[in-house]
Formats: C-alpha cells, structure tokens, sequence
C-alpha cells in the first residue's frame, strides 16, 4: 500500500472523509497517541478505521474512542485488542481549552487523520459541531455549483 506524503512531510495513514461530511470543523490540533504491541505494525499496513471514532475527556485526560485497529497478521497470542481506547497526548493547557468548549458548547472531538510525523504517529483533531440534514445538502449544492464552474471555464 503506498502512502501520499504532503509538503509538511507527513505520511498519511487514514482519513476520515466523513468527519468534514457530518460536522462543522472549527478548530483543529494535533496529538500524540499511546499505543501498544502490534498496532504500530497494523497502522503501517494501513489496519485502521476511523469512520465511528470520536475523542473524550476524561478526569483530565484526553482518550480516542472506537477507533478500529485491526490485528496484526503476523501477531501471536499477545495480539491487540481492537476497539480499546487511546490515550492522546495533548498538554494540560489544551485540555483545559477543550474541555468547555465540549462540556458547555456541546462540541464534538472528531479525528480527522491518522499519520506519521517524523516515525510518529499523529492524530489531527477538529472540534465541531454536527451538521443538520439541510447543511449536508447546502453543502452539496455549493460543491455541484464549483464543480460545473470550474467545467465551463476549462472549457474556455
């Protein structure tokens, strides 16, 4: 499987297209995330969902919930187990930006992408808000609208 590098030098693992599809994106942040055993090897063969993963905080930690890591096939009996949750690894200072912005404004902590920075693993964060029915469609217009405008004028 071979991975797209950006400019920044990260080598994306998994993107959750959905994320931008469901929710408002308003802000985003980076994080660490503690592993164990085989997940580094699945994650480099690309075993990963993103798709019903959502982040929470709690007792003043950040954890990555329903994140899906399939086993390693070469694992043994020390194998991982799949839907555990992850701790993240931000700062006490953005955790403590977080945690009103998710208790009180009722923001969800989405991730968006999993990737590797420098032989880490990374996880980009948005805080957002879930989007009704109609934004969904809006939403959908507008890209169709783009969509025909940039037809018409390679056209010209």
């Amino acid at each position: 499987m071979t991975r797209k590098k950006d400019d920044s030098g990260r080598k994306f693992i998994a993107k959750n297209r959905r994320a931008r599809h469901e929710y408002h994106i308003q802000d985003t942040w980076e994080a660490g995330i503690v592993l164990v055993g085989t997940e580094v090897k699945a994650l480099r063969e690309g075993r990963v969902n993103l798709g019903d993963s959502y982040g929470e905080i709690r007792r003043g930690e950040a954890w990555l919930c329903k994140m899906h890591i399939g086993p390693y096939e070469q694992g043994n009996r020390e194998n991982h187990e799949p839907f555990r949750r992850r701790k993240l690894l931000l700062n006490r200072r953005e955790i403590r930006k977080l945690l009103p912005r998710i208790e009180e404004q009722g923001l969800t902590l989405v991730p968006l992408s999993l990737y590797f920075k420098r032989g880490l693993i990374k996880v980009e964060l948005g805080l957002g808000r879930g989007k009704k029915l109609h934004d969904k469609r809006d939403d959908k217009a507008k890209r169709d609208v783009e969509r025909r405008i940039a037809r018409e004028v390679g056209r010209r």
